[in-house]
């Protein structure tokens, strides 16, 4: 092996460097951490951060294929990541007061954002390069309307064996059920041992996501209408709020607009920029009794469980935004009447003309 270049003198009399050579002379041990994470430390690490729970997985794994190239970019390097657990308040997303319901989706996010971060810290005081990419907002808005998130959470969570995408598109965790949010953190390390995917599915296959979606964006058999949901649900997120801003390009003045948009509407666009963005339903994660620590009440009594937490949100009065002569407007009109339906261009971008 050749011999180390020596370092430039103004490099090495630099009084910083001199001080970093010195620790390394008197604790040379200390300079490199194990090449090895072990598993334990991690884990216990992840919940001292405040994750309620956590596992790792190899970026190798076969279901992670298609986040390689997105993990490295991130963090080259990368050989782990890092799935982080956050549960969620069940009531407070069940309300039908939908205030509650996104109080309680951002205040986990943020909470699990701050246990990564908390994570990445001491990973990094420990001599290991690791990164949290955002649970939530920001994203890579810049790449948009492709894909805008660094790491795709959801898949990394089932890879490490924290639960199961559910028909309603949300990973179910076998204790806390659909109430939790993730996070996950890119590690430069292996780790010693890795979590392994469930051997079965928490899913009850009850269906009350299907029956609560009030766009029909979801069906039995398992299909699922993309457009339908962000129409609806992400309303006052991106494509969303191009809708809203369109409009007000396209109105005349001030009382066309307001034909065309309600104070209610606009009192709501202006919380979601203010604040947060509201979503609009997502109460096929609501109304979800899977999980050891959700089921119990469903399993006593399913009318009673219905009467309390899916009928509320199907008879909540309140729009319904859908793309015009869609599956959804068709849908939402027919199951239910009582909700006003909105045409809305979603802010989708047309097809240029051949």
């Amino acid at each position: 092996m050749s011999a180390k270049k020596p370092l430039p003198a103004r490099l090495a009399g630099h009084p910083s460097v001199r001080a970093v050579l010195a620790a390394r002379e008197a604790e040379p041990r200390a300079a490199r951490p194990p090449a090895v994470v072990d598993a334990a430390w991690l884990r216990e690490l992840c919940l001292r951060a405040g994750a309620d729970d956590a596992a790792a997985v190899s970026l190798g794994h076969p279901d992670l294929a298609g986040e390689r190239e997105h993990a490295e970019g991130a963090l080259p390097g990368t050989r782990t990541l890092v799935s982080l657990v956050v549960r969620m308040n069940r009531d407070d997303v069940r309300s039908a007061a939908r205030s509650m319901a996104n109080h309680e989706f951002h205040r986990a996010g943020e909470l699990v954002n701050d246990a990564a971060r908390t994570v990445v810290r001491e990973l990094q005081d420990a001599g290991y390069r690791a990164v949290n990419p955002s649970a939530t907002f920001p994203m890579e808005m810049d790449a948009f309307p492709g894909r805008v998130w660094v790491v795709a959470h959801k898949t990394v969570a089932v890879a490490a064996g924290l639960g199961v995408m559910g028909l309603h598109r949300n990973v179910i965790h076998p204790k806390f059920g659909s109430f939790v949010l993730l996070a996950t953190v890119l590690l430069d390390a292996e780790v010693s041992s890795y979590g392994q995917p469930l051997d079965y599915n928490p899913c009850v296959e009850c269906k009350l996501c299907v029956a609560a979606c009030p766009v029909g964006a979801l069906s039995k058999d398992g299909d699922f209408d993309f457009l339908a949901c962000a129409t609806h649900n992400y309303r006052e997120f991106m494509a969303g709020f191009t809708d809203y801003v369109q409009t007000v390009a396209d109105s005349t003045d001030a009382a066309d607009f307001r034909s065309r948009v309600t104070d209610a509407e606009n009192a709501s666009m202006w919380q979601s920029l203010a604040f947060k963005p509201n979503y609009k339903a997502a109460y096929c994660l609501a109304v979800c009794p899977a999980g050891e620590d959700v089921l119990g009440p469903y399993l006593d009594d399913r009318k009673a469980f219905m009467d309390t937490v899916l009928r509320p949100l199907q008879e909540k009065k309140e729009t319904l935004y859908v793309l015009p002569g869609s599956p959804a407007q068709e849908y939402a009109r027919r199951r239910f009447p009582h909700k006003p339906v909105k045409e809305v261009s979603g802010g989708w971008q047309k097809p240029a003309a051949p």
